[in-house]
């Protein structure tokens, strides 16, 4: 299987999957939503895999998000498969019969945070850095449900509210992620938690994955719901105001 915007290798029983475009700061384009698809499914399929990491090349970010630029030529007919390419990803993530690991060398803003919640175990760098950028683009926000599980409300208005992002440190202590460790530690304890899980029963740990997510009352209707909020808010005169702005590299008038 080949692919051109992510790394994937197998070290015996685990899985790694490297978004591979740090330039553009692992943002999230539709090619690269469906290599992460494909990835997630291979990666159920293989008896062999008993658990996967997920990770962003470069030191700057893990990902940056949604590639926002080819919306400036896109219709809302053309964006509504782009926007569902990452609704298919987070399902996909979350729905692995094997646990998935978030190691997070940077950013973890918009889609790459979500991507990050979507997984199990969260381990990052103490440079990482979360938030949803999306208001600032007039987008309304997708599986917040995700951060209503999970952290404080007050924490989550400032995400949802203000865009604001939080520090590894701010995350951990809120609950968003298990563990913060520096830079040249990352991937090794990402390895070693894949590891210790590995040495576990796989039957056990399916069970107890499915368990958690019917106790989280995760529906396909519920991101299905999400998706139509964003389809319409797509249309809307100020998010097209919004992506133009970030483009051209000011402040958008909102109507």
């Amino acid at each position: 299987m080949e692919f051109k915007n992510i790394l994937f290798e197998k070290r015996d029983e685990i899985a790694i999957l490297t978004i591979n475009l740090p330039k553009k700061l692992n943002a999230l384009d539709i090619r690269t939503e469906e290599e992460i698809g494909r990835v997630m499914d291979e990666i159920d399929q293989d008896n062999k895999v008993k658990g996967a990491i997920i990770t962003g090349a470069g030191e700057k970010a893990f990902s940056a998000g949604a590639d926002i630029y080819p919306y400036l030529e896109m219709d809302i007919a053309k964006s509504i498969p782009y926007m569902r390419k990452l609704r298919d990803v987070l399902w996909k993530v979350e729905h692995l019969g094997k646990p998935v690991i978030a190691a997070v060398n940077g950013f973890a803003l918009g889609g790459g945070c979500w991507i990050t919640i979507a997984c199990d175990i969260r381990i990052a760098v103490k440079s990482a850095t979360f938030g949803m950028p999306e208001i600032r683009r007039a987008i309304p926000l997708g599986p917040e449900r995700f951060l209503i599980q999970q952290i404080p409300l007050c924490i989550i208005n400032e995400m949802i509210f203000l865009g604001e992002q939080i520090t590894a440190q701010r995350a951990y202590e809120v609950g968003l992620i298990n563990k913060v460790v520096g830079g040249e530690e990352l991937m090794a304890e990402a390895v070693k938690t894949a590891e210790k899980i590995a040495d576990l029963s796989p039957w056990a740990i399916q069970i107890n994955k499915k368990a958690k997510i019917k106790a989280s009352s995760l529906s396909k209707e519920t991101f299905d719901e999400e998706q139509h909020r964003r389809i319409i808010a797509r249309q809307a005169d100020d998010f097209k105001e919004a992506v133009k702005a970030f483009a051209e590299k000011r402040k958008p008038i909102f109507k």
